[in-house]
């Protein structure tokens, strides 16, 4: 199975967290971009991955197995560890402009093993076309905010440019040992199995769609972010219809 679209999801977070790190504006342009990235999860979620994924599960089978991913995601999100650490500890994105000491070590840990997951996702698409594209779009959009945020963070918590620049890209590569992963244990799983493992992956876009878009709400209000997001849903729909 091709490595190329885990490679271009790499390469799209490690850019973005090296501008985050070196750009002190880039700050508010990732807070722009993060309804966007969070309706275009949405937007992937409903009308890419749950048509799909009902073909093989049908379509109770699929929407249960889309919702146990969105909701296993919140239970991990609030008892566990933040989902998206790059842009919010407990969904206080006002963290990202603070000096945090200490902070960079759990942040880069659970950011790498988020990419990982990421990477996952995105080779284990690659059987389908159509899917394929999907997930490729859904996971570069949220990389955008996501490894802006982290250079941000990064570079607040660390004492030097250069060592939060290497650490975020090692944090990201992690990205291409999730798709190897994947890429090792897929033969020995039945299709059904990838089936389900997809649509909980669906599941966790519609989380983090919803947890971007909530945030943010929160932040800054309904209307600036209600925009972008509904843009991020249509774009993403009206995508899928060229594509299939």
């Amino acid at each position: 199975m091709s490595f190329s679209p885990a490679i271009w999801v790499t390469l799209v977070a490690v850019l973005c967290a090296i501008a985050g790190v070196w750009l002190t504006s880039v700050h508010a342009l990732a807070r722009k971009l993060v309804p966007f990235g969070g309706g275009t999860l949405l937007g992937v979620g409903l009308f890419w991955v749950l048509p799909e994924m009902a073909e093989s599960l049908n379509w109770p089978g699929a929407t249960l197995w889309l919702a146990s991913g969105c909701i296993l995601l919140g239970l991990v999100d609030k008892f566990v560890y933040p989902v998206c650490p790059s842009c919010s500890p407990a969904h206080d994105h006002e963290h990202c402009s603070t000096r945090l000491h200490g902070f960079a070590t759990p942040l880069l840990i659970a950011s790498a093993l988020h990419a990982s997951l990421d990477g996952w996702s995105v080779s284990a698409s690659q059987s389908d076309i159509h899917l394929g594209a999907g997930f490729l779009l859904g996971i570069a959009a949220h990389k955008v905010p996501e490894g802006l945020a982290l250079g941000v963070i990064s570079r607040a918590a660390l004492r030097s440019r250069g060592a939060a620049i290497g650490w975020c890209a090692m944090a990201q590569t992690a990205t291409l040992i999730g798709a190897g992963a994947e890429t090792i244990l897929a033969p020995y799983m039945g299709q059904q199995a990838l089936h389900a493992l997809l649509a909980l992956a669906g599941g966790s876009f519609l989380y983090l769609g919803y947890h971007a878009i909530h945030s943010e709400v929160r932040r800054s209000g309904a209307s600036p972010t209600l925009v972008p997001a509904l843009t991020g849903v249509a774009g993403s729909s009206v995508l899928h219809m060229f594509l299939r």
